[in-house]
């Protein structure tokens, strides 16, 4: 018997017909139907939801992330990511892509393994794949990446962990500056891996010659990277000017700036900016001591540090960047679909299933309200959160 739930009388920003009043048919896990009108006929047995005065969205995707709710990718158990596939609708991410961490080939292998094996829950976020942090990374812009275990770029390297990754590594974080002629990058992009530079000491010229090279995305702007500087613009300068790259925003007022996130914003626009949490397993729980990557991390109540006071990812909830984002000059509830939405899956290539609400993608949507604040968040057409 099929699965039916239907959402009436909601605000509905579809791809395709732009802003409508109406209701909404989700059929086993696809949109079904996509009403513009209010009194639409629920199907008999179908569960409904009023979305009376809520605005119903694509869901979130986090595209960089490491860890929730004591959970981290780096556990390597199916524990773990399910621990994390649990909790993230409650925050609005309806997928996610695990995110590993500079450490030992070995751990590498263990983490790449527990997702190539990793299957999906009904009524959680999605398992998209993997982002590889690290390891082929600048020693000098390594922020919370540990040293020790920093490599230079390792065609083979990659080539086995894209093996044991069942090959679901979509995205992988390097510095462009240590691949002079570019091969290992230009290999990575044509086999359709997302080459994002970060940890990266590079010039704006070097990026030029990256994105010739094909990389497509800056990891955390601003984060770990050459900033603008009036004679070297850098890598953020980069992001700026090459209409290739997309850019990744940790949009907690923290990593960035209020300011900084309006000066970016009113540079990128939102068509080429990734709204990301970088979380690591603090979020969601208490104040205290914590760990990444195998090294101590001690969490405030909005931050999480190494001991010298370097920033160690985030406790931010997808919402909560969302809102950050919101609170900008010239930017709706649109612009926020486009950032934590339709541009990541479109980076991804995923966009023909997700980061929109348009019938036939798949059912991972969200009721929220003018402040986006999260009441319902259904993934792949089951409700996987209720605002109590």
């Amino acid at each position: 018997m099929k699965r039916s739930l239907f959402i009436k009388n909601a605000t509905i920003f579809t791809e395709s017909e732009g802003i409508v009043k109406g209701s909404i048919l989700l059929e086993d896990s696809k949109i079904k139907e996509i009403h513009n009108k209010v009194k639409a006929t629920p199907p008999e047995n179908a569960q409904i939801i009023d979305g009376q005065g809520l605005n119903l969205i694509p869901g979130f995707i986090d595209g960089h992330i490491h860890g929730a709710a004591g959970a981290d990718v780096m556990d390597s158990t199916e524990e773990a990511l399910d621990t994390m596939a649990e909790v993230l609708p409650k925050e609005g991410t309806t997928s996610f892509l695990a995110t590993t961490i500079t450490q030992s080939p070995e751990s590498i292998d263990d983490a790449l393994r527990n997702v190539a094996e990793y299957t999906s829950k009904c009524g959680q976020a999605e398992v998209m794949g993997v982002h590889l942090e690290g390891p082929f990374i600048e020693k000098s812009k390594k922020g919370a990446q540990p040293l020790e275990y920093i490599m230079k770029p390792d065609i083979g390297q990659f080539k086995k962990w894209q093996q044991l990754s069942g090959n679901k590594i979509e995205t992988i974080t390097l510095a462009p500056e240590h691949d002079e002629d570019g091969t290992f990058i230009r290999s990575l992009y044509e086999s359709g891996v997302n080459v994002s530079a970060g940890h990266t000491g590079i010039g704006f010229e070097g990026m030029k010659t990256a994105v010739d090279h094909g990389v497509r995305q800056v990891t955390h702007i601003c984060n770990a990277m050459t900033g603008i500087h009036h004679r070297d613009i850098g890598v953020v300068g980069a992001a700026f000017q090459l209409e290739e790259l997309r850019a990744e925003l940790i949009a907690d007022g923290i990593h960035v700036s209020p300011e900084m996130l309006q000066l970016i914003y009113s540079n990128m626009g939102s068509e080429r900016l990734i709204l990301i949490t970088d979380a690591m397993r603090a979020k969601c729980l208490h104040s205290g001591a914590y760990e990444l990557g195998g090294q101590p991390v001690n969490v405030t109540e909005d931050r999480a540090v190494l001991g010298d006071g370097t920033l160690a990812g985030s406790i931010l909830k997808m919402y909560q960047g969302a809102q950050q984002m919101l609170q900008l000059k010239d930017v709706s509830i649109k612009n926020v679909i486009e950032m934590a939405s339709s541009n990541p899956a479109k980076q991804l290539g995923i966009f023909d299933k997700k980061g929109s609400v348009k019938v036939g993608k798949d059912a991972d949507l969200l009721l929220v309200d003018d402040d986006l604040q999260i009441k319902y968040t259904i993934c792949r057409g089951e409700i996987a959160h209720k605002e109590e």
